[in-house]
């Protein structure tokens, strides 16, 4: 047993297996305070809320008596995979940055890049001028491309200028989400038939036609990525083709990866740019391949959620950048980074984000109570290595007083920044639910809103003392792992 456990990919599963077990218990508990705090819901609703954290893909409503019904739910099970599209690429192009040595926080710009690129060439060719399926790849290869040459700046400037890439993707992704807004702002693409939707383009299923010398655009006549039956299998949902196309990406990453010499030579470059070099590797090159790389799938990802035909954009993306871009690290590190892996915990976060919109459309929960779970989840999957080397349990050597300290020190440090986090959690959830709006009587406060307001900035105050914490922690793991490094 103990062998099984010191073999890398089982301990890597096991870390993975308890963050996800963590981050539900501390959900429900977060879930069962808000409760046990609030008239509306009380302790009856706490457990539907919790029911519902856990297994929210199976609930099919409510009965004629009014109680949580849970089955088999084609509709959301349909709508956890087509949402899991974009997570699973855009978790693939932080994985494979990272497994070369690399951090993609750019996946947002590169998102963006291929967003405006696939739009723009999917509503621009018109309708009939060749064959629909041709309009779709050439859209789909085009938010591929704009993804990767985003990517491939901050890798451009990691090889040459050696400027950080961390900082050069922060950039790009502003630049990014001004740089689409404008291009949309200025086109032709803002829905002008549906007079309400002019902030949203059109979606891909609308075809740009010709009417008496006027250009316009007419539902039905665009492009859509087929549903190759999934429809049937879980009907009334969003699902589409587009997963089998993320999940064979996924498999293609990984056999490049793992069994070429391209592969080989990214994770190389990564391991030791100079150790490379001396090996004959073009070190500069696979740099900027690696984020070209990157780039093209968070474009991927971009690319199949728009040409699915049933969503539409809000073109003011310099107001608020892509989530899934930075979802994407969540999935890659609570994966391990494995490309594999990347399916199922994109799977996973989709299920996760879908449990929050049952709980608000089901119980008087609001939905970013998920939220809260997913942090803990991506707080305990950025320390796997300690839980790795927990769950192994190897030591060589019997450790020393000063060695036994050290780790005291370090864990009731890691231990005080975990529960004031989530202290800070709970006090900042409650207060904001005692008072959602501060509501005056007159030049008093109620007293609902004075006891929110009190409780949202003690738990604002606790989270402070968790930050300063969390840079103790950081400091104290570095010293301790420097040091016992290489004993």
């Amino acid at each position: 047993m103990r062998e099984f456990l010191k073999k890398n990919g089982t301990r890597s599963v096991l870390a993975t297996v308890i963050s996800i077990l963590v981050g539900l218990i501390a959900g429900a508990i977060l879930v069962l305070i808000v409760g046990l705090t609030s008239k509306e819901i009380g302790l009856k609703g706490a457990w539907e809320g919790i029911r519902l954290i856990i297994a929210g893909t199976f609930s099919t409503g409510r009965d004629t008596t009014g109680a949580l019904s849970f089955g088999f739910n084609p509709q959301i099970i349909g709508n956890m995979l087509f949402r899991a599209v974009p997570l699973i690429l855009c978790g693939l192009s932080v994985a494979l940055a990272y497994k070369t040595g690399l951090f993609n926080i750019g996946a947002s710009g590169q998102y963006l890049a291929g967003t405006c690129a696939t739009l723009f060439v999917a509503l621009s060719i018109p309708a009939g001028s060749m064959p629909q399926f041709v309009i779709w790849i050439l859209a789909f290869l085009a938010g591929v491309l704009a993804g990767a040459l985003w990517g491939a700046i901050p890798g451009l400037l990691k090889a040459f200028l050696n400027i950080n890439e961390v900082l050069a993707c922060i950039m790009t992704n502003w630049i990014a989400a001004n740089l689409v807004t404008w291009m949309f702002d200025i086109s032709n693409l803002k829905n002008a038939v549906e007079g309400t939707k002019t902030g949203y383009i059109y979606k891909t299923t609308y075809g740009l036609i010709n009417v008496n010398g006027t250009w316009t655009y007419q539902d039905g006549l665009g492009v859509a990525t087929p549903k190759l039956g999934l429809n049937k299998l879980f009907p009334g949902s969003q699902v589409n083709g587009g997963i089998l196309i993320a999940v064979i990406i996924a498999i293609v990453v990984y056999i490049i990866l793992t069994k070429t010499t391209f592969g080989y030579e990214l994770k190389a470059c990564g391991a030791n740019r100079h150790a490379a070099r001396y090996a004959g590797i073009r070190d500069k090159q696979s740099i900027v391949y690696s984020m070209a790389i990157a780039g093209a799938l968070a474009g991927a990802a971009a690319a199949l959620y728009y040409l699915s035909g049933n969503t539409e954009l809000y073109w003011s993306v310099y107001q608020k950048l892509p989530a899934e871009g930075f979802n994407g690290i969540a999935v890659a590190m609570l994966a391990s980074c494995n490309p594999i892996a990347c399916i199922f915990t994109g799977l996973f976060m989709s299920a996760i984000n879908l449990h929050g919109l049952q709980l608000a459309n089901l119980t008087a929960y609001n939905e970013y109570i998920t939220d809260v779970i997913i942090a803990v989840i991506v707080y305990l999957s950025a320390f796997s290595l300690l839980i790795k080397t927990w769950i192994s349990g190897a030591r060589k050597k019997a450790p020393k007083a000063g060695t036994l300290l050290t780790y005291g020190i370090l864990g009731l440090s890691f231990g005080l920044t975990f529960f004031l986090s989530f202290v800070g959690i709970i006090l900042s959830a409650v207060g904001l639910s005692k008072a959602k709006t501060f509501v005056k009587d007159g030049n008093e406060m109620t007293k609902k809103a004075r006891i929110g307001k009190i409780l949202s900035i003690v738990g604002l105050v606790v989270s402070i003392v968790e930050t300063v914490l969390f840079i103790v922690w950081a400091i104290l793991a570095l010293v301790v792992f420097n040091k016992l490094g290489g004993a």
